[in-house]
């Protein structure tokens, strides 16, 4: 009677198959960043070796220089690939929303609180420095949906901080890939219950996006969010 394969053993086989497909996409967005990885590595493992030689260890540094290497080597990998989705997300509807769903620190995100025909839209994200409204769409567009949905939340809201942030590539916006290191830069203004607090303030109010009327553009995706660091 044979054994059921252990769930260590189903799961490094998705492991591996995972690895390797975001080794294919990175090798297509950019020729060079496997090249990196793989020099990142040896690099690592050489300058230990080396330590080893230096203070007569080598028996001891050449294990931790493997260990070193490994890790060394799947951080660059993680960074480059996680740059790499950033690029291929970049310009379509709700690649911001799909950043901020991604965003780590107790945020509560709401996708698409506004937005008009030309897929422009407004998201609402929630956390310790209090309201943020992101919008994705051209300068000239997108200020007016700012304008109305700041108004709109305002009352709820009451004193907490509105910011408001420009996803894009104009002048005065900000590009898909920073998004998450500026909204990591704002105070924290308020403490976990009242963040609690204004979520439950927020939900309680109707949502003022529509369905836009007419064709929707041809070949629009709401796109996937990017995939976690492999630690």
């Amino acid at each position: 009677m044979s054994k059921k394969p252990t769930d260590g053993a189903q799961e490094r086989p998705g492991r591996l198959k995972q690895i390797r497909m975001v080794a294919q996409v990175l090798r297509q967005a950019d020729p060079k960043a496997l090249p990196i990885v793989a020099a990142a590595a040896v690099g690592t493992l050489v300058v230990v070796i080396l330590i080893g030689l230096l203070i007569g260890q080598l028996w001891f540094f050449i294990p931790l220089g493997v260990l070193a290497a490994a890790a060394v080597g799947m951080i660059v990998f993680g960074q480059l690939a996680q740059r790499a989705q950033y690029k291929v997300i970049a310009g379509q509807p709700g690649a911001a929303a799909a950043i901020l769903k991604n965003m780590r620190g107790g945020w509560t995100v709401t996708e698409a609180v506004s937005g008009n025909r030309n897929l422009d839209m407004v998201h609402r994200a929630v956390g310790r420095p209090g309201v943020v409204l992101v919008s994705e769409g051209p300068r000239s567009r997108v200020g007016q949906l700012l304008g109305a949905e700041k108004k709109r939340i305002s009352r709820a809201a009451q004193q907490v901080p509105i910011y408001d942030v420009q996803v894009g590539d104009d002048e005065g916006q900000i590009p898909v890939d920073k998004l998450q290191r500026h909204l990591m830069k704002l105070p924290r203004n308020l403490t976990k219950g009242q963040v609690a607090e204004l979520n439950d303030r927020l939900q309680a109010l109707p949502r003022s996006m529509q369905m836009p009327k007419g064709p929707m553009p041809r070949g629009a995706k709401m796109p996937r969010g990017p995939k976690p660091k492999m630690r």
